[in-house]
């Protein structure tokens, strides 16, 4: 499963309408929030990541990429007992590093999405760990097994929901 790299005039660059572009960030959002207080296994996964690397990926536009982290990462802190703007950041920087990636790589396959995601979600978890213990001062600890586990999971599950995510973009 090869990435290849793409001139700019080769890569597709999406659209998604209004309805869909504002029901699949609350939906995973509302997922994050309310899934792990039933099924503590759920809090492995990041649904609100992936939404942001998909968007950010298919629009392949920096800014849109960093607008759509920011907001749904305030949105995620914000059904969070954390301080404001953690989630923010991270996703901020997942969102402007996934579309710009986007922008340069075909990663419009199953194994280009696993690998993308893979990254993403380690620069993530590092963004969010230098924030909350650096500039919060939180304490949290690092568990490498967890963070490869979480990583392998979220992947593999992102390569699964973006193929079903795929029906509703639009050419722009």
């Amino acid at each position: 499963m090869p990435i290849t790299y793409t001139s700019q005039d080769q890569v597709e660059v999406y659209r998604f309408s209004a309805p869909v572009a504002i029901a699949i960030p609350l939906a995973a959002l509302f997922l994050q929030a309310f899934l792990p207080l039933r099924i503590h296994f759920f809090s492995l996964f990041d649904l609100p990541l992936l939404v942001v690397i998909f968007f950010a990926v298919a629009r392949r536009s920096p800014v849109a990429g960093l607008l759509t982290g920011s907001l749904i990462g305030l949105l995620q802190d914000s059904l969070t007992h954390q301080p404001i703007g953690i989630y923010g950041i991270a996703k901020t920087v997942v969102g402007f590093g996934a579309s710009s990636l986007g922008a340069k790589l075909d990663v419009d396959n199953v194994g280009a999405r696993f690998l993308v995601t893979l990254f993403f979600y380690a620069v993530h978890e590092v963004v969010y760990f230098t924030v909350a213990r650096g500039l919060v001062k939180l304490t949290l600890q690092w568990s490498w097994g967890h963070e490869i586990g979480g990583a392998l999971l979220n992947a593999a599950t992102a390569a699964i929901l973006f193929t079903l995510l795929d029906r509703f973009k639009q050419r722009a």
